[in-house]
Parts: C-alpha cells; sequence; structure tokens
C-alpha cells in the first residue's frame, strides 16, 4: 500500500463528494485545482472511498441519504451565516474605530 495521507479525513471526503456532485461535468483536474490537491490524488480518493463504500462503478455518487445531505447542508449554512454575522460586526467595530482615530488625527 502507499503512505498515510497528509489530508484530514473530512478534507478528502468533501473533495470526492464536491468531485461526485458535478456528475461528471468536471475532470478530476479542475475539481482537484478547486480543493488544492493534484488531480492524482482527488482520483486515487474517489476510487478508495467507492471501495469502501462497496466497490460498484468506482466514480458512480455513493447514496448518500438526502436527508442526510440536507441536513448536513443545513448545518453548514448556519455556521456560515453565524461567521458572516460576526465578520459584519468585525467590520463595523473595525469602521467606527478608523472614524475615531482620523478625528483623533485632525484635532
Amino acid at each position: 500500500m502507499g503512505r498515510k495521507s497528509p489530508y484530514p479525513a473530512e478534507f478528502r471526503n468533501d473533495a470526492v463528494a464536491l468531485y461526485r456532485a458535478a456528475g461528471g461535468k468536471r475532470t478530476y483536474a479542475a475539481v482537484a485545482a478547486d480543493v488544492g490537491v493534484t488531480g492524482e490524488t482527488l482520483r486515487s480518493g474517489v476510487r478508495q472511498a467507492g471501495e469502501q463504500a462497496g466497490g460498484g462503478n468506482r466514480d458512480e455518487p455513493v447514496a448518500e441519504g438526502r436527508d442526510e445531505e440536507l441536513a448536513r447542508l443545513r448545518a453548514e449554512n448556519g455556521r456560515l451565516r453565524r461567521a458572516e454575522k460576526e465578520w459584519e460586526l468585525e467590520r463595523e467595530i473595525l469602521r467606527r474605530a478608523a472614524q475615531y482615530f482620523a478625528k483623533e488625527m485632525r484635532a
């Protein structure tokens, strides 16, 4: 066998899911470039995920329940919305601080 992957399992699973979500419309290299790995690394990850899921066509998407996928996407959406609110607050604080210091510099 080969060496241990330097990428965490969650990252590899997400990269494989991204490739499979493209439904054959994108190449390994195109998807791999988006996530920052080589095309061969992604191809190998897709092949290994297919073998672990029970074989079959290695490029065929593994059936993940729609409910599970929907729950995962909703959780991710919620996390991103919370992060966006934090960034908006940080921008507002920085904007106010910049205004304050600009007034101090003029005085």
